[in-house]
């Protein structure tokens, strides 16, 4: 290990904590709360102290059993593989826990969006103030401007100027929406010529006939001024649509009832990454998420930016309000809710250090100061109503390392004095060891559980490296129709609802990646409510409003009532290996699916190394943009690796690939004026090798994960002096 400079750190106990970090957390984090600094850095030393050996006990662990899975195939490499040998060989090692008697999770004091209300949601770096603000916001979008602005629609290409045949468009498609959503009684919104409000009560006419909706409980409420009439509120399946009235829009002022737009209730909660999506490798790069953080949860986050010439001001929005159907004034939350993903069990952070100079395990690190930070919102009230935290742990590798995590935040809770289960989990079913003991996994945070998600990429990426030892595996884009995915998809779903999720937490579903392709997205994303998720990731807050839709042409609900005790989980299937005995592919096909993947690590590695930015729109070898994450790295590194391991391919035909490929990749960034080319001396690029080293070196990286070698190569870049 590096030998830290200790003038950069201040002793705290026995601990040696980053000057920067210590004055961040004494002077904002805890200034405000009843936590002294005293007793928070004592709580924080002595639970390190005991969860820090269980941290590295759980990840020898981890090592230990994939010893015993790679010899395992090893030594029946010659033999057809035997399902009911291997599920008897994962047993006897730990691998496969026996389930428990059937439960019921009993999570208390969840907020809607969690438990009630089923919606899109996002995923968005911390580390960018301005995306984490547009993220927060997102609960409301214009169903106009997310259709009039993407493919939804037709990919007609767009300028400053409107096109009113695609403004008709839209028009047309909105009122298709409201006659779909919200019927009207033998009548089409298309026709209507008067909305109005007349004692809080919603007229509807078409010429002197009076009209209705078909169910008169649609309607919420309504905004005003002295003006007039601004808003209609309407609710389907827990989301509210907000009609907006202003005939002097310019596409509106010829409308007989004056309709601008549709703002709809489109993310209805956010995950603030400190994980896979952001580059954070040292003490600035964590105190910069946190300070992003604390300001979510004091309120007062704000960015100035420029853009096109005007400069702009960024803030939280406020509620919505409305007046009822009795007079009454409410309000709509109008903001997301927000949970934050921390980093999982595997890396340390230089942050700060214990009294024999090794770095603090940076997950235990995430749920102290995040935590802390929330005490803020428990007076504020602009995030949980119900003084909940809402943390998403990721990676976590079976039972063991779940019960884990719980035991990290009863440390929390009882340095911040804190209600026991005030910190409530979400799950990242994301690593195979977890899919095949979800039920037991739940079953240890029975009474803080809020969330359980799939996620492909990653959980594809653990799939190759368990199996390493198998065979090959098969081409990247057969996995997903492979049975071993499908019943990771439905075991989610039937897990979720058998451990009584259904209207207390959230199942939830892995991204959509294209942020360009939304007309795909609208047609094939509808699949996740359908399948039972009562949320699902998108990549951008047009995604969200547009995916918004799907829940209400989609009762969650009822999709769970017609799934409950219909499907059974599917061990068998799950374990099903993606590997292929005496693959016959071509040259072609070889070199195309080593392109696809090169292509892939590169774009996303040089600007996690040369920039730190750990997510972004990432040109694929078709030039289409990809939103990628580490997970997508992890997949393609460990893809690459297995392949070089079985001789599909050689190392030098990789090493050609990744040369080839980091010629286009330089050429698809030639407009950035700050992107330092690879291609002009490989050997001195740290982008490079780095992804030479995820690639070569990647069946050697714990559980293929590619965190410790981004790190260690981003911590050299940014100590390098600006003359190289």
């Amino acid at each position: 290990m590096k030998t830290k400079n200790l003038k950069e750190y201040t002793s705290v106990g026995s601990l040696y904590v980053s000057k920067e970090l210590l004055k961040f957390v004494n002077n904002e984090v805890l200034k405000g709360t009843k936590i002294k600094p005293k007793n928070f850095w004592s709580g924080f030393e002595k639970s390190l102290h005991i969860l820090k050996p269980k941290n590295e006990k759980l990840i020898d662990i981890r090592e230990s059993i994939q010893k015993k899975i790679d010899d395992w195939h090893i030594q029946n490499k010659d033999n057809e593989f035997n399902l009911a040998a291997y599920k008897k060989f994962l047993y006897s090692i730990n691998y496969l826990k026996k389930e428990g008697k059937n439960f019921k999770i009993q999570t208390e004091n969840v907020d809607e969006e969690i438990s009630k209300t089923p919606g899109p949601q996002l995923v968005v770096p911390i580390s960018n103030a301005r995306y984490a603000l547009n993220a927060a916001n997102a609960r409301w979008g214009s169903l106009y401007d997310a259709l009039y602005g993407t493919d939804a629609i037709g990919s007609e290409k767009l300028d400053n100027r409107y096109n009113p045949v695609r403004g008709g468009k839209v028009i047309d498609y909105c009122r298709d929406f409201l006659d779909e959503i919200f019927p009207l009684k033998n009548a089409s919104w298309k026709k209507l010529s008067e909305l109005k409000i007349v004692k809080h009560k919603l007229i509807l006419k078409i010429g002197k006939k009076t009209i209705s909706l078909k169910d008169k409980k649609q309607f919420k409420g309504y905004r005003q001024d002295k003006k007039g009439l601004k808003g209609v509120l309407l609710i389907n399946n827990g989301l509210h649509v907000e009609l907006i009235i202003n005939p002097y829009a310019f596409h509106a002022n010829n409308d007989p009832i004056g309709l601008s737009d549709l703002v709809i209730e489109s993310a209805v909660s956010t995950i603030i990454d400190h994980e896979d999506s952001v580059a954070a490798v040292d003490a600035s790069d964590k105190v910069l998420g946190y300070r992003n953080w604390l300001g979510l949860m004091k309120g007062n986050l704000q960015v100035k930016f420029e853009k096109l010439g005007k400069k702009y001001k960024r803030v939280l929005n406020s509620d919505r309000n409305y007046i009822s159907q009795n007079g009454k004034k409410f309000k709509l939350h109008g903001r997301a809710l927000l949970l934050n993903r921390n980093v999982g069990h595997l890396m340390k952070n230089p942050s700060i250090l214990l009294s024999d100079k090794s770095e603090v395990p940076e997950g235990i690190m995430d749920a102290f100061i995040i935590s802390a930070a929330c005490l803020h919102d428990f007076i504020k009230k602009g995030n949980s109503r119900k003084n909940s935290i809402y943390i998403v742990k990721p990676k976590m590798h079976g039972p063991d390392e779940v019960a884990f995590a719980d035991e990290i935040f009863n440390h929390v809770e009882n340095v911040l004095k804190m209600k026991k289960n005030t910190i409530k989990i979400g799950i990242m079913d994301e690593e195979r060891r977890t899919s095949a003991n979800l039920k037991e996994c739940i079953r240890n945070v029975k009474r803080r559980v809020v969330f359980i998600n799939t996620g492909f990429l990653d959980r594809t990426g653990d799939e190759i490296h368990t199996s390493m030892e198998s065979g090959p595996v098969i081409k990247k884009g057969d996995i997903k129709n492979s049975d071993w995915i499908k019943a990771y998809e439905n075991n989610n779903v039937v897990v979720g609802l058998e451990c009584g999720f259904s209207g207390k937490a959230q199942i939830g579903k892995g991204m959509w990646a294209a942020p360009d392709r939304m007309a795909d997205m609208l047609s094939e994303k509808i699949g996740h409510p359908s399948s039972g998720a009562n949320c699902a990731w998108t990549p951008s807050p047009t995604a969200a409003t547009l995916h918004a839709t799907h829940y209400h042409k989609v009762n969650v609900f009822k999709v769970h009532k017609k799934l409950s005790n219909k499907r059974k989980f599917d061990l068998d299937n799950l374990l099903k290996l993606p590997i292929i005995r005496g693959p016959n592919w071509s040259m072609d096909e070889i070199k195309t699916e080593l392109e696809n993947n090169c292509q892939g690590i590169l774009g996303y590695v040089v600007r996690w190394i040369d920039s730190g930015v750990g997510c972004s729109k990432v040109p694929d070898i078709n030039n289409i943009g990809l939103m990628e994450d580490r997970a997508t790295l992890r997949i393609s590194s460990q893809h690459i690796a297995n392949w070089l391991h079985h001789n599909i391919c050689t190392p030098n035909q990789v090493l050609e690939t990744l040369k080839k490929m980091a010629k286009i990749v330089d050429d698809q960034n030639k407009n950035d004026p700050e992107y330092k080319k690879m291609s002009d001396n490989f050997d001195n690029s740290i982008a490079f090798k780095t992804a030479c080293d995820l690639v070569f070196k990647g069946k050697d990286q714990s559980s293929g994960y590619t965190e410790p070698l981004l790190h260690l190569n981003r911590s050299i870049k940014k100590n390098l002096s600006p003359s190289r």
